[in-house]
C-alpha cells in the first residue's frame, strides 16, 4: 500500500513538472512530432518558426533564385505561382468538408500543378538543376515515409516537404 502510494505521488510530481514544458513546445510550435507537423500543414508558416521558411513564397522564390539562377521575370512568375500555391493549400487546409485523405490528394495535385508551371519557366540548364532537385526532395520524402531521419539540408530544396 505504502508503495503504491509513493509511486502515485511521484508520478504526479511528475506530470506536473512534465505538462508546462509539453505545453511551452506546442504553444511555439513545436510538438511531440518535432518540425514535421509544420512541414506538413500550410498553416506552420503562421506559427513562425521553421516551418514558416517553407511555406513563404517570397522566401521560396529567393532560394530558388540563388539556386537555379532565376532571372528577374522568372522570380516574378515563379513568385505569383508560389504565392497563388500557398493560398490555395490555405483555402484547401481550411475546408473540413472533405476527409484527410482526399484534402492530402488536392494539396498533392496542387503541388503538381505549381511545379509544373515552374518548370515550363525554366530554360534548359535551369530544368536539369529543378528535376535533380525534385529528385532529391523525393528521395528525402521516400526515407521519411520509411521512418528514417530527412537529412538537414531538406529546407534548401525550396519546396514544402509534403508528408
Amino acid at each position: 500500500m505504502f508503495r503504491k502510494l509513493v509511486l502515485a505521488l511521484v508520478l504526479a510530481v511528475f506530470a506536473c513538472t512534465a505538462l508546462p514544458f509539453a505545453v511551452a513546445q506546442d504553444t511555439n510550435g513545436q510538438s511531440s512530432t518535432g518540425a514535421t507537423e509544420q512541414q506538413s500543414s500550410p498553416s506552420g508558416a503562421q506559427r513562425g518558426g521553421r516551418g514558416a521558411r517553407h511555406f513563404d513564397p517570397a522566401q521560396r522564390t529567393e532560394r530558388l533564385t540563388k539556386r537555379l539562377k532565376l532571372n528577374a521575370d522568372q522570380q516574378s512568375k515563379v513568385q505569383q505561382i508560389l504565392t497563388s500555391e500557398q493560398s490555395q493549400m490555405k483555402q484547401l487546409h481550411s475546408d473540413s468538408s472533405l476527409s484527410q485523405q482526399d484534402r492530402r490528394s488536392k494539396m498533392m495535385d496542387i503541388h503538381k500543378t505549381s511545379n509544373d508551371q515552374i518548370r515550363a519557366l525554366l530554360d534548359s540548364d535551369q530544368q536539369q538543376k529543378w528535376d535533380k532537385m525534385q529528385q532529391k526532395h523525393q528521395e528525402r520524402m521516400q526515407k521519411h515515409r520509411e521512418g528514417g531521419q530527412a537529412p538537414s539540408a531538406a529546407p534548401d530544396s525550396g519546396q514544402p516537404q509534403a508528408s
